[in-house]
């Protein structure tokens, strides 16, 4: 009798700061990537969400990645820890996913002679937005780091806006031939479905960790100049604070608004699908963005949205057909786009069903997995590597 031999399971290693930022942007993709036949395994910091990882069958890995620190003994030290990881486990291919695995990640591949690195670049972050001499010199150092780390042999960056590509083309930090534009981690749209407004004074959502960054401050100040006479509308700010973040809004200021009566604070939510379904209008006025995941599930759910005309929100928040752009800082006319909306319903059922459109058409989540795996596929073979054989 002849023994059938085990199909082949190639090593996929996510690397990620935060576990659950990979639960909420990630997940599927690795799901998908199992099913497919990779052996899937998971690198994160230590934090409560690794059990979830665990739970669901996923090899995690403890690595020690600060968000937010600069010591240069604890950021060598993350570095010779990544370093440690792909030697001893061999992946035949690594996802980097967020700014540190990213540069950091990918120098320690280069180092362990990783044959196969995708990096998934989700945003420029804090050091590309703000000025001042430390993020110039900081930024500099990044810009180094990044040549280094992307551009090589068996190298692909995946992207989620052309302007932060063009950013990267233009600055040398990655090569043509390697960047490939993916819009965003997809909306699952059997899940984020349309529903009818609710009853009652309309509700306007900001759905974000509450970030400087993210608008919250234009957010209240909005808020507080439509409802000053007369209430004509409620403001929500659904999301919690975070801490390894340099623009983080102190949790202090969040309750100090809510208890004026400014907005609500709902702090973190896991149930999105069900708060968006009691929005009438998705605020997002952030300064700069990869592609939020929140604007696409808005857009799922046929809720019209009012953002920032910068990178990475016009890429969903598209104006006149499914939402209105302000400039960014400027809550004046953050608050006259918002007050448009709040008082036109017609407009906001337009721009609803316009956005769900959008969403079905680009940016589904089976969509972005497909052209996710389809990637892998193809460095893999470039580089020689053997791809998987689905499980019977």
């Amino acid at each position: 009798m002849t023994r059938q031999a085990a199909p082949h399971r190639p090593k996929l290693l996510f690397t990620v700061n935060d576990a659950g930022f990979f639960l909420s942007h990630r997940l599927p993709v690795a799901l998908a990537a199992r099913d497919a036949g990779y052996e899937v395994h998971i690198a994160t910091a230590p934090g409560a969400a690794v059990a979830r990882i665990r739970d669901l069958g996923f090899t995690h890995h403890p690595v020690p990645l600060s968000r937010r620190g600069l010591n240069p003994v604890a950021e060598a030290g993350t570095l010779w820890s990544l370093y440690r990881l792909y030697r001893r486990l061999r992946p035949a291919l690594i996802h980097h996913v967020t700014a540190k695995p990213v540069l950091y990640g990918g120098i320690a591949a280069r180092l362990a002679g990783a044959p196969a690195v995708v990096s998934a670049v989700s945003g420029l972050g804090y050091v590309f937005i703000h000025r001042g001499w430390k993020a110039g010199l900081l930024r500099l150092a990044i810009k180094i780091g990044y040549r280094w780390a992307l551009r090589r042999r068996g190298a692909r960056v995946i992207f989620q806006n052309p302007d932060d590509r063009e950013t990267f083309l233009t600055q040398a930090m990655a090569a043509a031939k390697d960047s490939v534009l993916i819009k965003g981690s997809g909306a699952d749209v059997t899940r984020f479905i349309p529903s009818p407004e609710p009853e009652g004074l309309p509700v306007v959502v900001l759905p974000a960790r509450m970030l400087w960054d993210k608008g919250v401050g234009e957010f209240v100040e909005a808020a507080r100049h439509l409802n000053k006479d007369n209430p004509c509308a409620r403001f929500v700010l659904a999301g919690d604070t975070d801490g390894g973040n340099p623009t983080a809004v102190p949790a202090a200021d969040l309750r100090r608004w809510q208890n004026e009566g400014a907005v609500e604070w709902w702090g973190f939510r896991s149930d999105m699908a069900a708060v968006l379904q009691q929005a009438h209008i998705v605020c997002l006025p952030s300064y700069r963005e990869g592609l939020p995941k929140s604007l696409i599930e808005a857009a799922a759910c046929a809720r019209p949205i009012v953002s920032c005309d910068v990178p990475g929100c016009r890429e969903i928040a598209r104006a006149g057909e499914n939402a209105l752009l302000v400039p960014p800082r400027d809550s004046t006319a953050l608050a006259k786009a918002l007050g448009r909306l709040i008082g036109d319903a017609t407009l906001r059922q337009d721009f609803g069903a316009r956005g769900r459109e959008i969403v079905e058409a680009e940016f589904s989540l089976d969509r972005v997995i497909d052209e996710t795996l389809d990637l892998y596929a193809a460095l893999m073979r470039e580089t020689g590597g053997r791809t998987p054989c689905p499980p019977a």
